[in-house]
């Protein structure tokens, strides 16, 4: 049986906290860690160092928390998605009937990349629902910009409030709607610049090497060869699902390489391509899995004009 607000709900109980002070911070985070401990129920925190460390120190000794790295699980979305089933199904095959959860994004992930994170909330709505899990997910209003406030309103369908109590969000969306409204991400700098490569309807082959004689020891081998994977699966992508002409321009920076994909057509159908493991890959779902896998940072945008990708390998949180 589950315990607490969730007591009788199946699948997963998502929960927005937004704190303002460290007071408000553990009024919640406390009494749900301990809630569970009392309730015989898996619990675990993921918060940075700081956060992390403030629980622990009001928590009481020897309190059975498990405290997961931040930068182990919050590398790309689709690796936190794959680790966290994991875990999750490890603490099911256990016999768990509820596992709690308090997490937090570094903040650094609330800038330049903040679209994919906030793809990413919107769709564990659906990728953790075969679990018992019960999750907060806090943010600092204090450090937070309120466009990510705004997105995080719409993928958490409850939130969790500092006097104990638990509402349905008004804003939620769900994410077959969320996701596919595609709204463009903050443009990079360096597209403000003269493309170093341009092509138009290259083959993979050609796109392959145009990343390696741009690359010149700027990344590292795994950064490399990550990326030409990347673009090499997305320009087939193109090629075989969009419409004609596709075209690939590459910038390089003194911290990446940008490398964005257009064709005129309208995209994968499937809200949750490059989240989650793509099903017959007859959209070009498996290769826009594997980029998100293997890229610092992906864009979707479609507009009149068509769709785009843009794949970064390097440094990808510039000023916004």
């Amino acid at each position: 049986m589950r315990s607490g607000a969730a007591s009788g709900h199946v699948g997963y109980f998502h929960e927005a906290f937004v704190y303002g002070s460290d007071e408000e911070l553990l009024a919640v985070t406390l009494p749900f860690l301990l809630d569970g401990i009392a309730a015989g129920e898996p619990t675990a925190v993921n918060l940075d160092e700081r956060n992390a460390e403030l629980v622990r120190r009001a928590l009481p000794t020897g309190a059975e928390v498990t405290f997961l790295p931040v930068s182990d699980v919050y590398t790309r979305p689709s690796v936190a998605l794959r680790s966290y089933r994991e875990l999750l199904a490890s603490y099911v095959a256990a016999g768990a009937a509820q596992i709690r959860m308090v997490g937090e994004l570094p903040p650094v992930l609330l800038g330049a990349t903040w679209d994919w994170w906030a793809r990413y909330e919107s769709a564990i709505n659906h990728a953790y629902d075969d679990f018992p899990l019960w999750g907060i997910c806090a943010y600092d209003r204090r450090g937070t910009p309120a466009h990510v406030l705004a997105d995080v309103a719409r993928t958490h369908p409850l939130v969790a409030r500092p006097d104990g109590g638990h509402e349905a969000a008004g804003l939620y969306t769900e994410p077959t709607s969320y996701l596919t409204e595609f709204r463009p991400a903050p443009a990079d700098p360096v597209q403000r610049t003269t493309p170093l490569v341009e092509l138009v309807d290259p083959t993979p082959a050609s796109a392959r090497a145009a990343v390696h004689a741009a690359d010149r020891g700027l990344l590292p081998p795994d950064g490399l060869d990550g990326l030409v994977i990347a673009v090499s699966e997305v320009v087939s992508n193109a090629l075989r699902h969009g419409e004609p002409p596709v075209c690939l321009r590459l910038w390089r920076a003194p911290d990446r390489i940008v490398v964005t994909v257009h064709d005129r057509g309208t995209g994968p159908k499937d809200p949750y391509a490059g989240l989650l493991p793509a099903g017959d890959g007859s959209d070009g779902g498996l290769g826009l899995w594997i980029s998100h896998q293997s890229c610092d940072h992906v864009t979707h945008h479609r507009d009149a004009g068509g769709f785009t990708i843009r794949l970064t390998a390097g440094n990808p949180h510039f000023p916004v």
